[in-house]
């Protein structure tokens, strides 16, 4: 067995893990951090709207140009007074995009660019997208999201229960949030290709968010008849037992992402690529970390907070401090171990593998 299998398997069976809700303060911190910092982002840069929302003409030519996308970028926005996006086509033409351009200045454009371009204007195509075809699109995409958010909400107050639908729901808005934040600090374009990233990482958070779940929900099973662990240790053993899962599906998606982001967007130029590669790269990494690091550890302190459940961590403290006091292992899993030794004015117990009998020291 591969040394990522084997370690797979001993986390499953609770042989090892890292006990990531002991440490949730510090991933939501990180979480913080992380999402004001792409708040101010788009408070402060705003995103940089494509033609589709804010209208505007496009400009190609069939030709090779006389001159390169930089000197014709200049050309295009001198001429516009916006700011233009130029792109080499396949045949050697070029792609020019100008926001907020009428029929009217279009024309003029068109001129500028035929004297300066060296082509004749019949052989320039100029196509006008007006601003309330690209309101449409905007505002159908936020029904979109709408609807999906209300639809896995539902979905998951039926198949498990509200606190874990409130957590994913946290989670996909966490994901959301540092992807537009990512599109406003670099300054990528947002397409309706942005949209449909924006859509298709949520399944991917979804999906690892539920994993984890149906995990966690097998796992809590009789959790009130049993005084071994409390529900946080339950809760870290889930995210354990389908961590290697959770990598290996991430790095799966990333890679094909990553080559269209940095290879065909980066190396080869095709920056239409980058509209929908850079919030699915950044959505699915986010997603990832959001389902291990934010939704469990949400669900585990609602949950702490009932009443039977912090009965139940009362009498799992208690029969750790009495095993403790007699100088036999704690039977307990990581998290308040530090809690049951000091209730029991001793160190801290040695740390023991899961399902092992407690046993003399």
């Amino acid at each position: 067995m591969s040394r990522l299998g084997n370690l797979g398997a001993r986390l499953y069976r609770g042989e090892v893990g890292y006990d990531f809700i002991r440490n949730r303060k510090i991933w939501y911190g990180i979480s913080i951090l992380i999402t004001i910092t792409a708040i101010i982002g788009v408070a402060v840069g705003g995103l940089r709207m494509g033609i589709e929302f804010k209208g505007g003409a496009v400009f190609t030519t069939d030709t090779k140009a006389r001159i390169s996308t930089a000197q014709a970028t200049d050309v295009a926005t001198e001429a516009s007074g916006h700011m233009a996006i130029v792109q080499e086509l396949g045949n050697g033409g070029l792609r020019i995009q100008i926001t907020e351009v009428d029929t009217a200045k279009a024309n003029e454009i068109k001129e500028t660019l035929s004297d300066e371009l060296g082509i004749p204007a019949d052989d320039i195509n100029a196509d006008l997208v007006g601003p309330s075809w690209g309101e449409q699109i905007a505002n159908k995409a936020w029904t979109g999201l709408g609807v999906f958010m209300v639809l896995v909400v539902i979905y998951l107050a039926i198949a498990f229960e509200w606190r874990m639908a409130v957590a994913a729901l946290i989670a996909l808005i966490h994901d959301i949030t540092i992807t537009v934040g990512v599109y406003a600090l670099v300054g990528f374009e947002v397409t309706p290709g942005t949209v449909i990233g924006l859509l298709t990482i949520l399944g991917y958070s979804l999906y690892d968010t539920v994993v984890v779940f149906d995990s966690l929900k097998e796992g809590q099973k009789d959790i009130t008849k049993q005084t071994r662990f409390t529900y946080s240790e339950i809760a870290n053993r889930s995210i354990n037992s389908t961590l290697v899962r959770s990598i290996n599906t991430t790095v799966v998606a990333l890679l094909p992402v990553a080559g269209l982001l940095f290879i065909g967007g980066g190396v080869f130029g095709a920056g239409m690529l980058n509209d929908i590669s850079l919030s699915l790269f950044v959505g699915l990494a986010a997603g990832a970390y959001s389902s291990i690091f934010i939704a469990t550890p949400l669900v585990a302190d609602l949950k702490e907070r009932e009443p039977q459940m912090k009965a139940l961590k009362k009498r799992v403290l208690a029969k750790r401090a009495a095993a403790a006091a007699k100088g036999e292992s704690p039977d307990d899993g990581s998290e308040d171990r530090h809690d049951a030794a000091e209730a029991a004015g001793t160190g801290i117990g040695r740390p023991r593998s899961h399902g092992s009998t407690p046993g003399k020291r």
